[in-house]
């Protein structure tokens, strides 16, 4: 049976889907949705063909929408998401994963709920914020936000997640408790010393290789890594790479040594693409080698970011990868990332970028 591709986009004002065929040549564009909420990430469940946004702000408050018929019409929920009376108010959903019959949602001040009813209502996973660590917890630049959910295929107990400037944590019991896992990545803005601290590593994205659980890949503020051992140790894999910052990271859907990165120039330069020239940088490797893939993207005055969430690949064969930008323009490549069309511009600031493979 012929089969469709759907490419979610959070944007600041609303979520937006394009739906394609097989071939992925012509995109159409629908939206916005969610009456025009921020939302900071959109996606799929791939088991149910349900489609999960999380957005909110402190005046809109946090929410969870939700869509069973690809966009047509939406319901959304607050239910559930709330600390208790005294804490600071959550403001906002930051990260979604549906796995496993659940839907997780991490938010802002960090921390990390599970709806097992569909997002109709959502639970606490307060072992989390529990940790012995938390009252040391500092904000990152956008503050104190759960930002990347990481869950185990074959193990619906182990989960980790990425906070900024927390750094990652674990679980194998189901969230009851949790361990930091950052050895061998650095904090360079630490003092001297004190590079390489049990937790306060600002994580920027964690993504999990394709059959092969224990292996992960994070994009962290000071550095490109790779681990083996389920983020037990990260190794560098910045070498050769333009920039050793950036935001987002994804994986290839069937190559574990597959990855795409964009780097930005810096921190404090601008945080746009180095030399304002467009690439998606590669290694099929595992990090050992980086190549820069730029047919088809600008390569002159692209001052573009992209954000943490906004870089994702689809299931199809070849690969799909997609990433959108802060200026609103959304690429896609249909051949592994090898070149690149602009499918959609104008669009309101990207947050994240998703896709979901349905059939037509």
């Amino acid at each position: 049976m012929a089969r469709k591709v759907l490419v979610l986009v959070g944007t600041k004002k609303g979520t937006f889907i394009l739906e394609s065929g097989e071939d992925r040549r012509a995109f159409t564009l629908k939206g916005p949705f969610c009456e025009t909420w921020p939302m900071n990430h959109v996606v799929g469940d791939a088991s149910t063909g349900a489609i999960y946004g999380g957005g909110g702000n402190e005046w809109f408050g946090p929410a969870v929408w939700k869509s069973e018929d690809f966009g047509a019409t939406w319901t959304h929920s607050s239910q559930g998401l709330a600390y208790e009376e005294g804490e600071t108010p959550i403001k906002s959903v930051w990260s979604l994963k549906a796995d496993h019959g659940k839907l997780y949602a991490g938010v802002e001040p960090a921390g990390l709920f599970v709806s097992a009813d569909g997002g109709e209502s959502f639970a606490h996973v307060a072992g989390l914020r529990d940790h012995p660590t938390r009252p040391e917890w500092n904000p990152g630049g956008a503050g104190l936000i759960l930002h990347s959910l990481v869950t185990a295929p074959d193990d619906e107990r182990k989960i980790w997640v990425g906070i900024s400037a927390a750094g990652v944590f674990h679980t194998s019991d189901g969230g009851e408790s949790w361990e930091p896992r950052n050895k061998g990545t650095r904090a360079d803005y630490m003092p001297e010393g004190q590079n390489y601290p049990e937790f306060g590593q600002c994580v920027h994205c964690i993504v999990m290789a394709p059959g092969a659980e224990d292996r992960l890949y994070q994009q962290n503020h000071c550095g490109m890594y790779r681990t083996d051992d389920g983020g037990k140790s990260w190794q560098s894999i910045e070498k050769g790479l333009p920039s050793s910052f950036g935001f987002p990271a994804a994986v290839h859907p069937r190559d574990p040594d597959r990855l795409y990165f964009i780097p930005l120039n810096g921190d404090i330069h601008g945080r746009f693409m180095p030399d304002a020239k467009a690439a998606v940088w590669t290694t099929k490797d595992g990090g050992a080698t980086w190549e820069a893939k730029r047919e088809g993207l600008p390569q002159e005055g692209a001052f573009l970011n992209v954000l943490r969430q906004a870089l994702a690949t689809d299931c199809m064969e070849p690969a799909g990868v997609y990433f959108g930008t802060g200026s609103g323009s959304l690429y896609a490549s249909a051949d592994e990332g090898e070149s690149w069309t602009e499918i959609a511009r104008h669009l309101p600031t990207i947050s994240s970028v998703e896709t979901l493979v349905v059939e037509a």
